[in-house]
């Protein structure tokens, strides 16, 4: 019985993580073309507390290649306590940018679509992109989705988004933690049933966000303006949502500093997987989790002679071989190749931060900008 069920497990795991490979190779690569930039931009950054990151982030807002006719910035301070308006304020002196400063207006429970909420009732353009405090955007960042834009149809983009990579073990495991989720992200994509995106660089019409009430609906959770908005579109019309892939477009973020600190986060996470309207999501979620348990409880199944230790060998390599697939795949795409040497010992302790953080968030709360949100 319990051969039948591990076979189960593993067969179901396997064709899922190769579907997602499968949809990475479908998911066409983006090239940009000579053409003249057409679209309007409003960039939405919310930012609580950020005054290390912001100019790093301004810095790279200043070398955009796209025309400044072109593009405006929303900054909307959320409740900040340090000195983030000043720095804002210093860095974007004498630099021509067309700029807002705003502050949240409260509505929900959700702060960060609250700020959203709020910029966009300021936004003069047909466009939103939102990226991150946190973040360093690419030179011809604009000029992609605008390329991007004029070649489809697409009313919602969402870009690359992936960590800076640092080279202690905690940068590195949450580094290829991440990349496997962008890579999952890019194969649903291609397979034409996306349910993932990341605020750190994504692009929607104005008029789409009118048109699906914005956050409506899912409100109540505070997190997930990306995911949520991204389902909602699907939803409406599958050919309304494509990915932007290309390297050069890729924004990079920075990894959390502390062990605590990325528990907190990944229970977030995985704090509003209940409500994903799509199947595929949450059949993902149960599936993931289902073969992390399983290679953890091999362990147990060999001590007690239940499985010989041989089979448990073969069960964890059928994983870390089937996961470094699709690793792999998104790495080269990212370019990012110095961390496959991290790639092993990082497997063996990811199905335990996995099952660690799934069990938390069952029953546990978050805390996110140093805010406590409840289950």
């Amino acid at each position: 019985m319990i051969s039948a069920i591990i076979f189960l497990i593993i067969s179901i795991y396997a064709l899922l993580i190769g579907g997602y490979i499968y949809g990475f190779n479908k998911a066409p690569d983006f090239f940009i073309s000579d053409i003249q930039p057409q679209t309007k931009f409003t960039i939405i950054i919310v930012f609580r507390n950020e005054a290390e990151n912001l100019p790093e982030l301004i810095e790279s807002l200043k070398n955009l290649n796209y025309s400044r006719n072109h593009f405006e910035i929303i900054f909307v301070n959320d409740d900040s306590t340090d000195n983030s308006i000043e720095i804002i304020k210093t860095n974007t002196e004498k630099t021509h940018l067309d700029f807002q400063l705003i502050n949240r207006d409260v509505k929900t429970n959700s702060p960060k679509k609250d700020a959203i909420q709020t910029a966009v009732r300021n936004v003069k353009s047909s466009w939103i992109i939102t990226t991150d405090a946190d973040c360093i955007v690419p030179k011809y960042w604009l000029d992609f989705f605008d390329a991007c834009i004029q070649q489809n149809t697409y009313r919602l983009i969402a870009g690359p988004v992936s960590y800076r990579i640092a080279k202690n073990p905690l940068s590195q495991f949450q580094t290829l933690d991440f990349i496997s989720l962008m890579g999952t992200t890019i194969g649903s994509f291609g397979l034409k049933k996306p349910f993932m995106a990341n605020g750190a660089n994504l692009a929607y019409e104005v008029e789409l966000f009118h048109e699906l009430n914005g956050f409506d609906g899912n409100s109540h959770i505070a997190s997930g303006d990306d995911v949520f908005l991204l389902q909602k579109a699907r939803k409406a019309n599958p050919k309304y949502v494509g990915f932007l892939k290309n390297n050069k477009a890729l924004v990079l973020t920075k990894p959390v500093q502390s062990l605590n600190t990325l528990i907190k986060q990944r229970i977030r996470w995985a704090s509003k997987s209940t409500a994903y309207s799509s199947v595929l999501a949450k059949f993902t979620g149960l599936i993931v989790l289902a073969m992390n348990m399983l290679v953890i409880s091999t362990i147990g199944f060999a001590l007690v002679d239940i499985i010989s230790w041989n089979s448990c060998l073969y069960i964890w390599v059928i994983k870390l071989s089937v996961d470094f697939i699709l690793l792999f795949k998104t790495i080269r795409f990212l370019k990012q190749e110095t961390i496959i040497s991290s790639y092993f010992w990082s497997s063996i302790v990811h199905p335990f931060f996995i099952c660690y953080v799934a069990i938390l968030s069952l029953f546990k709360g978050y805390e996110w900008k140093n805010r406590h949100f409840k289950k």
